[in-house]
Protein backbone atom coordinates (compact mmCIF):
# COMPACT_ATOMS: atom_id res chain seq x y z
CA UNK A 1 0.00 0.00 0.00
CA UNK A 2 2.53 2.40 1.15
CA UNK A 3 4.81 1.74 -2.46
CA UNK A 4 1.15 2.46 -4.45
CA UNK A 5 0.85 5.78 -2.76
CA UNK A 6 4.31 6.59 -2.86
CA UNK A 7 4.27 5.76 -6.90
CA UNK A 8 1.27 7.97 -6.73
CA UNK A 9 2.74 11.00 -5.29
CA UNK A 10 5.68 10.48 -7.78
CA UNK A 11 4.10 10.55 -10.97
CA UNK A 12 1.81 13.58 -9.54
CA UNK A 13 4.71 15.28 -9.42
CA UNK A 14 5.92 14.08 -12.82
CA UNK A 15 2.90 15.32 -14.19
CA UNK A 16 3.43 18.44 -12.15
CA UNK A 17 6.43 19.22 -13.27
CA UNK A 18 5.81 18.44 -17.10
CA UNK A 19 2.88 20.91 -17.19
CA UNK A 20 5.09 23.55 -15.46
CA UNK A 21 7.40 22.91 -18.18
CA UNK A 22 4.91 23.23 -21.01
CA UNK A 23 3.82 26.24 -19.62
CA UNK A 24 7.29 27.67 -19.91
CA UNK A 25 8.19 26.64 -22.82
CA UNK A 26 6.22 29.13 -24.69
CA UNK A 27 7.70 32.30 -23.00
CA UNK A 28 11.20 31.10 -23.33
CA UNK A 29 10.23 30.63 -27.13
CA UNK A 30 8.70 33.69 -27.47
CA UNK A 31 11.71 35.20 -25.37
CA UNK A 32 14.52 33.99 -27.98
CA UNK A 33 12.45 35.22 -31.07
CA UNK A 34 12.40 38.77 -29.42
CA UNK A 35 15.95 38.56 -29.31
CA UNK A 36 17.65 40.52 -32.39
CA UNK A 37 20.37 39.58 -33.92
CA UNK A 38 23.75 41.97 -34.06
CA UNK A 39 23.64 43.85 -37.19
CA UNK A 40 26.90 42.94 -39.43
CA UNK A 41 28.81 46.31 -40.42
CA UNK A 42 28.42 46.90 -44.59
CA UNK A 43 31.50 47.10 -45.96
CA UNK A 44 32.99 49.98 -48.29
CA UNK A 45 33.30 48.57 -52.21
CA UNK A 46 34.48 50.61 -54.92
CA UNK A 47 34.31 50.10 -58.85
CA UNK A 48 35.96 51.36 -61.77
CA UNK A 49 37.42 51.11 -65.02
CA UNK A 50 40.57 49.13 -65.01
CA UNK A 51 42.18 51.36 -68.23
CA UNK A 52 41.52 54.86 -69.58
CA UNK A 53 42.90 57.50 -71.72
CA UNK A 54 45.37 59.64 -69.77
CA UNK A 55 43.82 62.57 -69.19
CA UNK A 56 39.76 61.41 -69.05
CA UNK A 57 37.80 62.22 -66.04
CA UNK A 58 37.24 58.68 -63.94
CA UNK A 59 33.55 57.65 -62.92
CA UNK A 60 33.72 55.47 -59.19
CA UNK A 61 30.66 53.63 -58.09
CA UNK A 62 31.14 53.16 -54.26
CA UNK A 63 29.01 51.94 -51.47
CA UNK A 64 28.88 52.13 -47.81
CA UNK A 65 31.81 54.57 -47.86
CA UNK A 66 32.61 56.04 -44.40
CA UNK A 67 32.44 59.59 -43.39
CA UNK A 68 35.35 61.39 -43.92
CA UNK A 69 36.80 59.01 -46.76
CA UNK A 70 38.51 60.26 -50.10
CA UNK A 71 39.66 58.62 -53.58
CA UNK A 72 43.37 58.74 -54.44
CA UNK A 73 44.89 57.63 -57.42
CA UNK A 74 48.72 57.04 -56.85
CA UNK A 75 51.71 54.76 -58.41
CA UNK A 76 51.36 51.44 -56.88
CA UNK A 77 54.32 51.94 -54.72
CA UNK A 78 53.26 55.16 -53.26
CA UNK A 79 52.53 55.05 -49.24
CA UNK A 80 49.18 56.13 -48.10
CA UNK A 81 49.97 59.26 -47.64
CA UNK A 82 51.49 60.28 -50.77
CA UNK A 83 48.93 60.57 -53.80
CA UNK A 84 49.26 62.19 -57.05
CA UNK A 85 45.16 63.24 -57.07
CA UNK A 86 42.58 63.18 -54.18
CA UNK A 87 39.08 64.04 -54.17
CA UNK A 88 36.79 64.44 -51.48
CA UNK A 89 33.47 62.41 -51.68
CA UNK A 90 30.68 65.17 -52.63
CA UNK A 91 28.31 61.78 -54.01
CA UNK A 92 27.80 58.09 -54.25
CA UNK A 93 29.22 58.18 -58.06
CA UNK A 94 32.20 60.52 -58.30
CA UNK A 95 34.58 61.55 -61.15
CA UNK A 96 38.27 62.14 -61.04
CA UNK A 97 40.68 63.25 -63.10
CA UNK A 98 43.32 61.35 -64.10
CA UNK A 99 47.17 61.60 -64.63
CA UNK A 100 48.20 62.67 -68.41
CA UNK A 101 51.00 60.24 -68.31
CA UNK A 102 50.99 56.95 -69.72
CA UNK A 103 51.77 54.63 -66.14
CA UNK A 104 50.40 52.26 -64.65
CA UNK A 105 48.63 53.39 -60.89
CA UNK A 106 46.39 52.63 -58.32
CA UNK A 107 43.07 53.94 -57.39
CA UNK A 108 42.45 53.95 -53.62
CA UNK A 109 39.72 54.63 -51.16
CA UNK A 110 40.91 56.37 -48.26
CA UNK A 111 40.23 57.92 -44.77
CA UNK A 112 42.16 59.71 -42.39
CA UNK A 113 42.82 57.77 -38.82
CA UNK A 114 44.72 59.19 -36.22
CA UNK A 115 46.29 62.00 -38.39
CA UNK A 116 46.89 60.08 -41.32
CA UNK A 117 45.29 58.45 -44.38
CA UNK A 118 44.40 54.63 -44.08
CA UNK A 119 43.96 52.63 -47.55
CA UNK A 120 40.32 51.01 -47.07
CA UNK A 121 40.57 49.28 -50.82
CA UNK A 122 42.71 49.74 -54.11
CA UNK A 123 42.27 48.73 -57.53
CA UNK A 124 44.96 49.15 -60.23
CA UNK A 125 44.22 51.52 -63.10
CA UNK A 126 46.61 52.40 -65.88
CA UNK A 127 46.04 55.01 -68.59
CA UNK A 128 46.57 54.64 -72.63
CA UNK A 129 47.90 57.28 -75.25
CA UNK A 130 45.94 60.35 -75.26
CA UNK A 131 44.45 61.77 -78.12
CA UNK A 132 41.91 64.36 -79.74
CA UNK A 133 40.67 65.63 -82.75
CA UNK A 134 39.64 69.08 -83.90
CA UNK A 135 36.98 70.29 -86.51
CA UNK A 136 36.45 73.80 -87.76
CA UNK A 137 36.67 75.82 -91.05
CA UNK A 138 39.77 76.19 -92.97
CA UNK A 139 38.98 80.19 -93.60
CA UNK A 140 37.08 82.99 -91.93
CA UNK A 141 37.07 86.12 -92.19
CA UNK A 142 38.07 89.03 -89.44
CA UNK A 143 35.47 89.44 -86.91
CA UNK A 144 33.24 86.64 -87.70
CA UNK A 145 32.05 83.27 -85.98
CA UNK A 146 34.19 80.29 -85.69
CA UNK A 147 32.26 77.33 -85.14
CA UNK A 148 34.83 74.92 -83.88
CA UNK A 149 34.33 71.03 -82.30
CA UNK A 150 37.12 69.69 -80.16
CA UNK A 151 37.19 66.02 -78.42
CA UNK A 152 39.69 64.47 -76.46
CA UNK A 153 40.14 63.13 -72.94
CA UNK A 154 37.39 65.96 -72.27
CA UNK A 155 39.42 66.55 -69.00
CA UNK A 156 38.13 69.25 -66.41
CA UNK A 157 40.79 71.92 -67.65
CA UNK A 158 41.37 71.02 -71.18
CA UNK A 159 40.29 73.52 -73.54
CA UNK A 160 40.61 74.14 -77.44
CA UNK A 161 42.29 77.78 -77.83
CA UNK A 162 42.79 79.63 -81.23
CA UNK A 163 46.28 80.85 -81.07
CA UNK A 164 49.30 81.83 -83.12
CA UNK A 165 50.99 78.97 -84.66
CA UNK A 166 53.87 79.94 -83.25
CA UNK A 167 52.11 80.84 -79.57
CA UNK A 168 54.03 78.65 -76.70
CA UNK A 169 51.61 75.76 -75.12
CA UNK A 170 50.47 77.87 -72.40
CA UNK A 171 48.81 80.68 -74.67
CA UNK A 172 46.29 82.51 -73.98
CA UNK A 173 43.44 83.04 -76.90
CA UNK A 174 39.79 82.51 -77.29
CA UNK A 175 38.83 79.26 -76.25
CA UNK A 176 36.48 76.86 -74.99
CA UNK A 177 36.30 74.03 -72.40
CA UNK A 178 35.76 70.64 -73.82
CA UNK A 179 34.19 68.84 -70.52
CA UNK A 180 30.92 71.32 -71.06
CA UNK A 181 30.21 71.86 -74.61
CA UNK A 182 32.55 70.01 -77.44
CA UNK A 183 31.30 72.23 -79.76
CA UNK A 184 31.42 76.24 -79.31
CA UNK A 185 31.66 79.62 -81.36
CA UNK A 186 34.87 81.04 -81.47
CA UNK A 187 35.13 85.01 -82.29
CA UNK A 188 38.23 84.86 -85.04
CA UNK A 189 40.59 87.67 -84.44
CA UNK A 190 40.37 90.84 -85.94
CA UNK A 191 44.60 90.72 -87.30
CA UNK A 192 44.34 88.54 -90.81
CA UNK A 193 47.02 85.91 -90.57
CA UNK A 194 47.31 82.36 -90.01
CA UNK A 195 46.46 80.72 -87.04
CA UNK A 196 46.48 77.27 -85.04
CA UNK A 197 43.54 75.30 -83.52
CA UNK A 198 44.33 73.83 -80.38
CA UNK A 199 43.31 71.08 -78.34
CA UNK A 200 45.35 71.97 -74.95
CA UNK A 201 45.13 68.96 -71.98
CA UNK A 202 45.52 70.24 -68.52
CA UNK A 203 45.71 67.38 -66.12
CA UNK A 204 47.90 65.92 -63.10
CA UNK A 205 51.37 65.36 -64.88
CA UNK A 206 50.82 66.47 -67.75
CA UNK A 207 49.98 70.34 -67.81
CA UNK A 208 49.47 72.33 -71.21
CA UNK A 209 50.18 69.53 -73.54
CA UNK A 210 49.01 69.99 -77.05
CA UNK A 211 47.10 66.74 -78.32
CA UNK A 212 46.00 68.08 -81.83
CA UNK A 213 46.34 71.60 -83.85
CA UNK A 214 44.54 73.08 -86.74
CA UNK A 215 45.92 75.56 -89.08
CA UNK A 216 43.12 78.43 -89.83
CA UNK A 217 43.51 81.19 -91.73
CA UNK A 218 41.57 84.34 -90.99
CA UNK A 219 41.33 87.23 -94.01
Amino acid sequence: MASRQNGAAMGALSRRALLIAAGLWPAAAAAQKQEKPTPRVSQPSLSAARTIMAGAPLSVLLSNAPQGARLAIARPDDPADKAIVVVALKNTVPALPTPGAISTYELRLTVEKDGAPVILLRQPLATTEPSATLAAPERISRGQGLPVRGIGPNGEQDRVMLVRPDAPADADGPRFFPAENVEAMLEAPDQPGLYELRYVMHAPLAEHRILARRLVRVE
